[in-house]
């Protein structure tokens, strides 16, 4: 964190090493030195709680960037194309015409059928750490459990789970606020595959519905009658896949990462499993699995005593938000009987996250089960983190689990 000059907001560089490692020390200086932080040509960072809460909800802000914006972020390939066609990048009236019709797909009702199937998959996946003794909370639990979920919501044959792992690891990298040179052809060619591959279970479902998600897409109608289009569905299908995954990825990887890393909240669960909930939204508050969000500024507006003119961006760095001690008690120390937990995890207003409801099933699960299997969680080994960005994520959590027979 550094600042230019006198009476200029720090700036903010969210792949510093340190910060990569742990940001909340810098979002704690950034805070305490003003609402704003400076973050890239054009771009201005939010740092305080009140002013996040407010502005996610905001309609001065929109989320619909010119293609300039995506060709700079994901390049000139199928990536930064796609961006331009999906609910996470469209403003009203096209964001609550999709949002309306994919919230219909999105039947919390389905994702509370599918909850046997998720308690049964988890069980699966750790069946190898009951042998052995260890297991990785990411490559073994946090990345497989909720591809296999997203596929069994849009009725993805197992037998394809292995083909589409390896692009669903590289659409992650098409989501980053800037794609590294070396990342954007990988992330083109899952974009690219994905969009074929469910663009033909798409047409399958057309002559033959089911109950899954692809199928409800197909189905959705608006109050005034309209559906989605083909391609529209296509992109947001793909979108849907991403956004069905990367959050409880990084949901679940953090959260066993923090209560390794706090084994008197860990006692507290096994004393009291009505807790995991409660620890869930302290999951998603401590180590926010997305950082920041960026925003478009349609109008000018006031932030502090400065004021951001139309066509800035601004990044609701969410991270910092949830720390602030201005709305959190202790905000730096992981408590799983936190309540009420406001956090902003999942963003807010138009934009809230519509798979929040899925990530939180799928955590709640996962700690419930690998409380009830496994007497002792220790680490099993160092943790090491994701590169930078706004995903706060793991490469790997070793895990060593007491084998009881």
């Amino acid at each position: 964190m550094t600042s230019a000059r006198t009476g200029m907001p720090p700036r903010f560089d969210a792949r510093d090493p340190a910060v990569v490692a742990d940001p909340y020390p810098t979002y704690r200086a950034l805070r305490e030195a003003g609402p704003l932080c400076r973050m890239g040509p054009g771009s201005w960072g939010v740092t305080r709680y009140a002013d996040v809460s407010r502005l996610v909800r905001d309609p001065r802000l929109g989320s619909e960037f010119p293609p300039d914006y995506h060709r700079m972020s994901a390049g000139d390939g199928p990536a930064g194309a796609f961006f331009g066609r999906i609910i996470l990048y469209r403003d009203p009236p096209e964001h609550g015409r999709l949002r309306r019709l994919m919230a219909k797909a999105f039947s919390p009702a389905l994702v509370r059928r599918l909850r046997p199937t998720i308690e049964s998959m988890v069980t699966e996946l750790l069946a190898p750490a009951a042998r052995t003794g260890r297991f990785d909370a990411v490559s073994d639990l946090a990345f497989p459990l909720p591809v296999m979920v997203v596929c069994a919501l849009m009725g993805i044959p197992p037998a394809d789970h292995d083909r589409i792992r390896p692009y669903a690891l590289d659409l992650s990298k098409a989501f980053a606020a800037i794609v590294p040179d070396e990342d954007r052809p990988a992330a083109d060619r899952a974009v690219e595959w994905l969009r074929g591959y469910l663009g033909e279970i798409l047409d399958r479902r057309r002559a033959e519905p089911g109950d899954d998600l692809l199928s409800r897409m197909l189905a959705a109608t608006d109050d005034d009658g309209a559906v989605l289009g083909p391609d529209e569905i296509v992109d947001n299908a793909v979108f849907a896949f991403f956004a069905g995954f990367e959050t409880t990825t990084n949901l679940i990887a953090t959260g066993i990462a923090a209560l390794l890393d706090h084994p008197d909240q860990l006692a507290l669960l096994r004393t009291d499993p009505t807790l995991v909930p409660r620890a869930v939204e302290e999951f998603l508050r401590y180590d926010a699995p997305i950082q920041g969000v960026a925003r478009l500024v349609r109008e000018d507006l006031d932030i502090g005593d400065r004021t951001i003119r139309a066509g800035r961006v601004l990044i609701l760095l969410l991270g910092s938000a949830n720390h602030d001690p201005e709305q959190f008690a202790e905000p730096d120390r992981l408590d799983v009987t936190r309540d009420p937990n406001p956090h902003l995890s999942f963003g807010g207003g138009i934009h809230h996250c519509l798979g929040a409801y899925l990530a939180r099933v799928e955590a709640q699960v996962t700690v419930e089960t690998l409380l009830r299997r496994f007497p002792t969680l220790a680490p099993g080994g160092p943790a090491r983190r994701q590169t930078g960005g706004t995903l706060r994520s793991y490469a790997s959590v070793p895990v060593a689990v007491e084998v009881t027979g």
